[in-house]
Formats: C-alpha cells, sequence, structure tokens
C-alpha cells in the first residue's frame, strides 16, 4: 500500500509536467519502454535494485541504456531521479498510475475482448464502435481467441464483465436444471 501511494505520488508529478507539455502519450510510451526492459532484463533489475550498488555507479549505466534507447530528456532525468530516490523498483507501479491518469485526462478506456473464433476486420470496427457509444470513450480493445468459449463473446470493460460466451449460457442452463430436480 506505501509502495501504491508513492508510485502515485511519482505519477502525478510526472503527469503534470507532461500535462504542460501536452505530451502525455509520448511520455507514456517513453516509461513503457524502460520498464519493459527492466522486465525483459533480470540483470539490470537487479543491478538497479541492489542496494550495495552506489547510487553514481548505478546512474551511469541507466544514463548510457537511455542514451541507447533515444528517450526525451524530461523522461531520462525522472528515471534518473527514481534511480537517484532507489525508486526504480516501482516503476511498474508508476507507468499503471501515470497510463490511468492519461487515460482519465484522454477520456480513454481499455477493453478486453475475448471470442472463441477471430472477429473479421468489419465486426471488430463495430464491436468498437459500440463500446465507443456506450461508455462515451475513445476505447482501446484488445481481442483474444478462446476456443473455450465455444461461441460468443465476453466483454472487461473495467471492472464489469460482460458474458455472451454459450459456455456461461451452458453452465447457467445446467445449474437451472439442476435446481429444478
Amino acid at each position: 500500500m506505501i509502495s501504491s501511494n508513492i508510485a502515485k505520488r511519482y505519477a502525478q508529478a510526472f503527469f503534470e509536467i507532461a500535462g504542460e507539455e501536452k505530451r502525455y502519450e509520448e511520455y507514456y510510451r517513453e516509461l513503457n519502454l524502460f520498464s519493459a526492459l527492466l522486465k525483459e532484463n533480470e540483470n539490470l533489475s537487479e543491478f538497479l535494485s541492489n542496494p550495495v550498488v552506489d547510487q553514481p555507479e548505478k546512474k551511469t549505466v541507466v544514463e548510457s541504456v537511455l542514451a541507447k534507447l533515444r528517450i526525451s530528456p524530461l523522461t531520462a532525468n525522472f528515471l534518473k531521479l527514481l534511480v537517484d530516490k532507489r525508486r526504480i523498483g516501482i516503476l511498474s507501479d508508476i507507468e499503471d498510475c501515470y497510463r490511468e491518469l492519461m487515460d482519465l485526462t484522454l477520456q480513454k478506456i481499455r477493453i478486453s475482448v475475448q471470442t472463441a473464433f477471430p472477429l473479421t476486420v468489419e465486426l471488430s470496427g463495430r464491436l468498437q464502435a459500440g463500446l465507443e457509444r456506450m461508455t462515451g470513450k475513445q476505447v482501446e480493445m484488445t481481442v483474444q481467441e478462446d476456443s473455450s468459449l465455444l461461441g460468443g463473446i465476453v466483454v472487461r470493460v473495467g471492472d464489469t464483465l460482460y458474458d455472451g460466451s454459450i459456455r456461461t449460457q451452458l453452465n447457467n442452463i445446467r445449474n437451472l436444471l439442476g435446481e429444478e430436480r
């Protein structure tokens, strides 16, 4: 909980700076890029979180990595600040908080869709348009195939689940028949 509050404060501060320049998404992509690098490279992540390693040494390594990634000076300074304050270990939490702030400000919502079969481009577009009308926000939709659904669709909008799968409908019928015996 404490690290979550700290992550929110760092994300809020960085978000406000991004807002001054109206570059929310660009800075998010850069945070995401560095965060993904840390997730993929365990050695780098362990090196940066190791309390035995001197801060100047960590900062030098981060600066060389940032130079190769071509990250903007503002994001680079923010990441170096996290290293200085020994908060680089909560970067993924900061990234999540930043993303929530960005989505709220830009009126975006992320929706996951599960289908038994691949959606055509036309059907995917119609579904996205319908979800945008329903939510009143710009939808970023991810579609996954799940053959266990048998048919139908399952849509997750935030904490709400719309389950129109045949598997769920069959389970509901099974439960009803079992209760009436």
